[in-house]
């Protein structure tokens, strides 16, 4: 008997679902349900049935169009913030078995099923059971806060007051920083301030606000500042606050052109300039069990930030609220 032939006849195993449903981008603002039929995991991939997906704002310019993108893309793609419990293992899959709840990391998430390599999911342990888990952007925020070198007593400038900039905010309080947190939203600075910010800046006017920081910072400005908007106004802001010789962290996704800095005044203030994006497959999974670790130890209850919830039939509608963002909209999910 092979390989094949084990997984096939091995206890606990769900058959192979002959449909599954997803979401699929056909065109412009036009995500269209339809029935596909599920792939079979190799040998060291894990078909899981998936519970819900985050839906997040690098997918927004796919979704509202741009001329560089094509279009049909695949059933359930761009949905990476996935969770859901294993369905089938590949016959070389040793780390997880059917009926874990898992978070994972994939690029379809917005289906029923979801193909992933096993290196890509994330065990939720028990006290977790029910609890939607989109780990790769608590995955992501917790690799920002590593690139970020945040130590106690500094402080922490965090420019952008959503879903990651909020997650950051709450982990350089962990680590004994003293935490600004700005934002355009004040229903946003109000969940910051709940997550650790010792202070908070409305961002209705730049020069207001720029002087607001440095008279809390005795005009000095911030230790580290996080940009975690991806906005050039935001960019622009989070360069003024930095202080001399201090280091400025890009996380905000910058997708929508090309980004003008003042190099000038970069120079001048000798500022370390971190773009904290990863592409090492082994660093976002790092991050993602660190998150899942500070979760369950109750260091970080994420909940309050997940705001709005769709069916899969609804998926526009949870892209358009993204997109609109109103007063009490911080992460919008998609329950399967």
């Amino acid at each position: 008997m092979n390989k094949t032939d084990r997984a096939e006849l091995s206890p606990g195993q769900g058959s192979v679902p002959q449909n599954a449903v997803a979401a699929a981008i056909e065109a412009e603002q036009k995500y269209v349900v339809k029935t596909i039929e599920p792939r079979m995991p190799k040998e060291t991939q894990v078909l899981v049935k998936v519970e819900g997906c985050g839906v997040c704002s690098s997918n927004l310019p796919v979704w509202e169009g741009r001329e560089w993108f094509s279009y049909p893309l695949e059933p359930g793609a761009p949905g990476h913030e996935g969770w859901g419990v294993v369905h089938r293992c590949g016959s070389g899959v040793h780390t997880v078995s059917p009926g874990d709840r898992v978070t994972f990391l994939s690029s379809h998430a917005f289906s029923t099923f979801d193909t992933v390599e096993e290196q890509n999911l994330v065990v939720l342990p028990a006290k977790l059971h029910g609890l939607p888990f989109p780990g790769e952007p608590l995955g992501c925020a917790v690799n920002v806060f590593e690139r970020a070198e945040i130590r106690s007593g500094q402080t922490v400038g965090v420019v952008g007051a959503g879903f990651l900039g909020t997650i950051v905010s709450r982990l350089c309080h962990l680590a004994g920083a003293r935490v600004i947190a700005l934002s355009r939203r004040p229903f946003a600075l109000g969940l910051a301030q709940q997550f650790g910010a010792d202070h908070t800046v409305l961002m209705d006017d730049h020069y207001k606000a720029v002087e607001k920081v440095m008279s809390l910072t005795q005009n000095r400005g911030c230790d580290r500042v996080i940009e975690a908007s991806g906005n050039q106004w935001f960019l622009d802001f989070a360069s003024e606050i930095t202080a001399l010789r201090s280091k400025l962290i890009i996380a905000g996704y910058h997708q929508d052109g090309l980004r003008t800095v003042n190099m000038q005044q970069w120079n001048w203030k000798g500022v370390d300039v971190i773009n904290a994006h990863e592409r090492e497959n082994s660093q976002y999974m790092k991050g993602i069990k660190t998150a899942v670790r500070l979760v369950a130890e109750g260091m970080i209850d994420f909940s309050p930030l997940l705001t709005h919830s769709f069916a899969l039939e609804s998926i526009n509608e949870a892209f358009d609220m993204m997109r609109k963002r109103p007063e009490g909209f911080m992460k919008a999910m998609v329950i399967l």
